[in-house]
């Protein structure tokens, strides 16, 4: 357990959590929406701190970055919990499980091995995934810090849901970021996931400002992410604000692995090819379909 980094004490022994857009309000002895930060008699704490619940080597393309580092293998991690509540989502027995009333899990493994797992495994990179990284702000810094040192890459797969505060702490130690733009409308952010679209679009901006390497994934949710001019505003968006080389992801979306949308198809090849030309049409020179 560790203090949480961005918080504000308020009245009340209430505290209100900074890390990400919710600013949620929390009550003694309650936690935030993420469900891994606790107020303790008027101080927020992390409960995730140091506890791996995933660890894995993988080709730095499962992330997905197709530009960053190509061909080789990244140091790959998570704790439980996540700030969103996907339907969608595949790995939902570990991000949602602190909501679901199950004890916080994971294996202890400080910064410093993180660093020297990565080391003694030849990886040139350590990516902060699986789950979303905001939440485990407190130990990705420690470790993104410590490993900048020693030479290796900083990469976070994320939701991009991220306050202001918690990406001018991360920006000076991040080198590269695959970011979900999960869809351009906002009623598809409160009802399917549990957020809002524009704080994702402002970070996405700013995250290009300032120079870190970006890819944007879109998993292709038939009858809900695949309408043709909601995918044009996307592909519009990445060209006007993130340049036309920003690399697109357009990924399948497989209902079995799903948390909440079993009763949906598999996407078709056709809706991804749909996806994927819409892309080139707009501009972008670099569009991959993914799960497939």
């Amino acid at each position: 357990m560790e203090q949480a980094l961005l918080y504000k004490k308020l009245s009340d022994k209430k505290a209100q959590c900074q890390a990400c857009a919710h600013y949620c309000v929390i009550l003694p002895d309650q936690r935030g929406l993420c469900g891994v930060k606790e107020n303790q008699n008027g101080k927020l704490y992390s409960l995730v701190y140091d506890k791996i619940i995933a660890l894995h080597i993988d080709p730095i393309e499962k992330k997905p970055l197709y530009h960053f580092l190509p061909g080789t293998y990244s140091l790959s991690l998570a704790t439980v919990g996540c700030n969103f509540v996907c339907q969608n989502c595949q790995n939902w027995d570990i991000s949602q499980s602190p909501k679901l009333n199950k004890p916080i899990l994971g294996q202890t493994l400080s910064p410093e091995k993180i660093v020297q797992n990565a080391l003694d495994n030849n990886c040139p990179s350590i990516s902060y995934t699986y789950t979303e990284p905001t939440i485990f702000l407190e130990y990705a810094l420690k470790t993104m810090k410590l490993a900048k040192e020693k030479g290796l890459k900083n990469i976070w797969v994320t939701n991009g849901f991220m306050s202001p505060q918690t990406l001018d702490l991360i920006i000076p130690e991040l080198d590269a970021a695959n970011v979900d733009l999960k869809s351009f409308e906002e009623n598809f952010y409160q009802k399917y996931c549990g957020g809002k679209l524009k704080p994702i679009l402002e970070n996405l901006k700013e995250l290009k400002r300032k120079n870190i390497w970006l890819e944007i994934t879109t998993l292709i949710i038939p009858g809900l992410t695949d309408k043709t001019e909601m995918l044009k505003k996307i592909a519009q968006f990445i060209k006007k604000e993130l340049g036309a080389e920003t690399p697109w992801h357009i990924s399948r979306f497989s209902p079995e692995i799903s948390w909440k949308l079993k009763n949906l198809p598999v996407t078709s090849l056709e809706k991804l090819e749909n996806a994927e030309q819409i892309g080139l049409k707009t501009g972008l020179k670099h569009v991959y379909k993914g799960n497939i």
